[in-house]
C-alpha cells in the first residue's frame, strides 16, 4: 500500500543518509517514477525532504527530522532485531514486509540505542543456509499471489479453495477450513479441516489458491502447537516404521538427518546411544541404516535386521573372490 510505502521511504533516508531514486527504488521494488512521485506526496504533505544535485545527488531529509520511541530498552529492540533475521518470513511470504518492520523499529530507537543494538544485531545468526557440513537448508518457496491469498484466508477466517499436488496424484482443487500456518525446518504448512476432517497441506505443494467470502467453520480460539503435536503423533504411526538402534555417539546427527522422529533416547552400556526412531516405512529404516555400516546396529524389529545381514551377505558374495 502507498503509505506504507511512504513510511518506508522516509525511513530509507532517515537511516542511510542521502540516497538516489534509482537506490530507492530498488529498496522499495518499485520503478524510480514511483519513487519520484512518492518524494513529490511528500514534500506535499510538509516532510522535509530535499534533492540534492550532482554525480553525488540524491534525496535527504532535513537533518533532525524524525521520532522517537522512548519505551523500547536495549533488550527489547535486540530480540526484535535477531528475530527479524530468521527465515520463517520466507515461507510465509513476509521478507518485504519484516524489512519494513525492521527499518521503523531501528528509526523508533532512542538515538543512545540504536547503534548499538543494530551493531549487537549483527553478533547473532539465526538459521544460516548451510550447517557446519555445508549442507544447504533449502526453503520451500510459494508464488507471493498464491501466498497472500493463503494468508488473508487464515487471517480473516475465510474459506480457501486451493490447487493442490499431493503426492503422486494429479493436482485438484479442494476447499477447506483454514486453520493456521506452521513453518518446520524453512517448510511450511497449512493445518485446516476438509468436509470436518484434519487435513494438513505443505505449502509448496499449493500451485494456486483463492480466497473465499464465506466464513471458515473453524474454533474462534486455537492452540497451534497442541494441533500441530497431535497431527505429528498421528503421521508418524500412519503406515511408518517404528526401529530401535545402537549407534555411535559420532554418528548421531547422521542418524536423526535420516529418520522421521526420534521418540525415545538413552545411554547404552558400552557408550554407545540407544534410540527408538521412526523411519517412512522398511526400505527406508533399512537404506538410512546401511549408509552407517558399522556405526550403528538395528536391534528391531527382528525384520530389518534380517533384511540387513542379507544385503550384507550378498555383498560378501560379490566381492569375496580371490583377488
Amino acid at each position: 500500500m502507498r503509505a506504507d510505502r511512504l513510511v518506508s521511504l522516509v525511513l530509507l533516508l532517515r537511516q542511510r543518509g542521502r540516497l538516489t531514486a534509482d537506490t530507492l527504488a530498488r529498496e522499495l521494488e518499485v520503478s524510480t517514477r514511483t519513487v519520484l512521485r512518492d518524494i513529490e506526496a511528500l514534500s506535499a504533505a510538509g516532510v522535509p525532504v530535499y534533492a540534492e544535485r550532482g554525480r553525488h545527488g540524491g534525496f535527504a531529509l532535513s537533518p533532525g527530522f524524525r521520532t522517537e520511541l522512548t519505551g523500547l530498552n536495549h533488550d527489547e529492540a535486540l530480540a526484535l532485531l535477531t528475530a527479524g533475521s530468521g527465515r520463517g518470513e520466507l515461507v510465509f511470504g513476509l521478507g518485504s514486509a519484516l524489512a519494513s518492520a525492521m527499518r521503523k523499529v531501528v528509526d523508533a530507537l532512542p538515538e543512545s540505542h540504536r547503534a548499538t543494538a543494530s551493531d549487537a544485531a549483527q553478533r547473532f545468526l539465526v538459521d544460516p543456509e548451510t550447517d557446519l557440513l555445508s549442507r544447504r537448508l533449502v526453503t520451500e518457496e510459494v508464488p507471493d499471489t498464491t501466498m497472500i491469498e493463503v494468508r488473508r484466508a487464515v487471517l480473516a477466517g475465510h474459506k480457501l479453495r486451493i490447487h493442490y499436488a499431493a503426492t503422486g496424484q494429479t493436482p485438484r482443487w479442494r476447499t477447506v477450513d483454514p486453520i493456521g500456518l506452521v513453518t518446520v525446518r524453512d517448510r511450511g504448512y497449512l493445518l485446516a479441516t476438509r468436509s470436518g476432517a484434519d487435513r494438513t497441506y505443505r505449502l509448496s505443494r499449493v500451485l494456486a489458491a483463492e480466497e473465499l467470502p464465506e466464513p471458515a467453520q473453524r474454533p474462534n480460539q486455537v492452540d497451534l502447537d497442541r494441533i500441530w503435536r497431535e497431527r505429528s503423533a498421528r503421521f508418524l504411526s500412519d503406515g511408518h516404521i517404528t526401529v530401535w538402534v545402537r549407534v555411535n555417539p559420532a554418528r548421531r546427527e547422521d542418524l536423526l538427518d535420516t529418520a522421521l522422529a526420534v521418540r525415545a533416547e538413552e545411554p547404552d552400556a558400552d557408550g554407545w546411544l540407544r534410540l527408538e526412531v521412526t523411519f517412512q516405512d522398511s526400505r527406508h529404516a533399512e537404506w538410512a541404516l546401511w549408509q552407517l555400516s558399522t556405526d550403528a546396529e538395528a536391534l528391531a524389529p527382528q525384520s530389518l535386521r534380517t533384511s540387513l545381514r542379507n544385503r550384507a551377505a550378498a555383498i560378501v558374495t560379490r566381492y569375496g573372490g580371490s583377488a
